[in-house]
């Protein structure tokens, strides 16, 4: 769900970290105790690794020790900001199979898209790169679908503007629910660029609220665990 499908996806980030999101039931846990143990991971840093802080929507991290695999981050979460549950996103994920027949289930695009709008600037490009590469890859077949995904998404002014002259009924549309879109019709990319960093810091902001009672849970975690009273790895 993070750098790594990125990659998949030819929005290519270079990333030490493998992110997961998984399916939050007492099963699938002992499936993922299972694949932890075979990885030799061991629980970096505070949350604990407990169904509760998770679904509270903590992500828990782990360093993986077998051999193969060693000095790799393993990062988990169930729940994410914006994001649909589970089994919708599982219904809509999108699976690659490799040149040796190993199948890897990867959110679909818009999921991904929807998952990167974090606070943090380094998500942002590659919300850009993903929206871009999805475009180049099936422009050719606009399905009502993909035009509203590009079009609620593009963040790259000429693009932009590019898309609403396409497709100018989808456009008018769709004004209403994202108002830069107007601005693109105009064609003025030095007013549309503004909007789009505008819509950026609104979407920081979102987050930032999401994780500031997670963060003081984070906190209390991390100060209750220095002090000895450690949680099961």
């Amino acid at each position: 769900m993070g750098g790594q499908a990125c990659v998949f996806y030819g929005a290519a980030q270079f990333s030490k970290d493998i992110d997961f999101t998984l399916l939050a039931d007492e099963e699938n846990y002992v499936r993922l105790h299972a694949a932890l143990g075979e990885l030799q991971a061991v629980r970096a840093a505070v949350p604990p690794f407990d169904p509760a802080a998770l679904d509270r929507g903590h992500a828990v991290h782990f360093r993986c020790q077998a051999p193969e695999v060693a000095g790799l981050r393993v990062d988990l979460m169930t729940r994410l900001r914006g994001v649909a549950d589970f089994a919708t996103l599982w219904a809509r994920r999108t699976t690659i199979q490799d040149a040796d027949g190993t199948c890897y289930d990867l959110l679909s695009v818009e999921d991904l898209v929807q998952a990167k709008k974090t606070q943090r600037a380094k998500d942002w490009p590659m919300i850009g790169a993903l929206v871009e590469a999805h475009y180049r890859a099936v422009h050719a077949q606009p399905t009502p679908e993909r035009i509203a995904f590009w079009l609620r998404e593009c963040r790259t002014p000429e693009r932009l503007v590019q898309l609403t002259r396409i497709f100018p009924a989808e456009t008018s549309e769709m004004a209403d629910r994202r108002p830069l879109l107007r601005i693109a019709v105009s064609g003025d990319l030095d007013e549309l660029a503004a909007a789009l960093d505008a819509e950026v810091r609104a979407e920081m902001a979102k987050d930032r609220v999401y994780w500031e009672p997670l963060k003081r849970e984070f906190e209390a975690m991390r100060f209750a665990e220095a002090r000895g009273n450690r949680p099961p790895p």
